[in-house]
């Protein structure tokens, strides 16, 4: 199989100007909205909801010793490629990245271990039981969580999140959530997180936007 017989949503770059026709927003810019630390030496990472693996992939470009691909909802239950374009892109980029199928409230230390750190990067507000999420998310992190999520009521000071009951989030019924930056960071203290920090925004409508979170043990 080759690129253009899988329908990607990365568009991850794997070198001499090989670019993934993804759907999504440049990597790139995807990877500097995330915050990604530019030196990953010696550090292992899990990748939950890694899809094609732009992050797993970078991760092991910025040197991080071990990284654990993961996903289940991407790879099994939807229209596109399922698992052939991370499969693919790891054999082009020539990266010893391992992979799990495993389903967000599978995880555990038992049976993934624990990780340096955790890139959690776009899947919270698809996720039904968001909290529980969290929580099984910290038990696998010893040092920082990487967090991307969609936010909304962002003119309410307290923790708040708005339920999307239908589709009214871009049209698609698995978008549940729009927590509010002061309900991230809550939620975040209270599953084990010591320090939580924004550190990047997307333009959105006004009261509702993609943010990038750190949170740290």
């Amino acid at each position: 199989m080759n690129i253009s017989e899988i329908t990607w949503f990365h568009r991850i770059d794997l070198g001499d100007g090989l670019v993934t026709p993804g759907v999504d927003i440049d990597g790139k810019a995807k990877i500097e909205f995330a915050k990604l630390p530019a030196d990953l030496t010696g550090k292992s990472v899990l990748d939950i909801g890694a899809w094609d693996g732009l992050f797993s992939i970078e991760a092991k470009r910025r040197r991080a010793s071990r990284v654990l691909a993961t996903d289940y909802y991407a790879w099994h239950d939807i229209p596109w490629s399922g698992k052939q374009g991370f499969m693919l892109a790891r054999e082009l980029s020539g990266l010893n990245i391992e992979d799990m199928d495993i389903d967000v409230m599978d995880l555990s230390p038992e049976r993934v271990g624990t990780f340096d750190v955790t890139l959690f990067l776009g899947v919270l507000y698809h996720l039904r039981h968001p909290f529980l999420a969290l929580e099984k998310v910290s038990s696998l992190t010893k040092e920082m969580l990487l967090l991307t999520t969609w936010v909304d009521m962002l003119n309410e000071s307290r923790p708040a999140a708005a339920f999307y009951p239908n589709k009214e989030l871009g049209n698609d019924p698995t978008n549940w959530w729009g927590f509010n930056p002061a309900c991230i960071e809550a939620m975040l203290k209270d599953v084990g997180f010591r320090r939580v920090e924004i550190v990047g925004e997307l333009p959105g409508d006004g009261s509702a936007k993609p943010m990038a979170f750190h949170a740290f043990k």
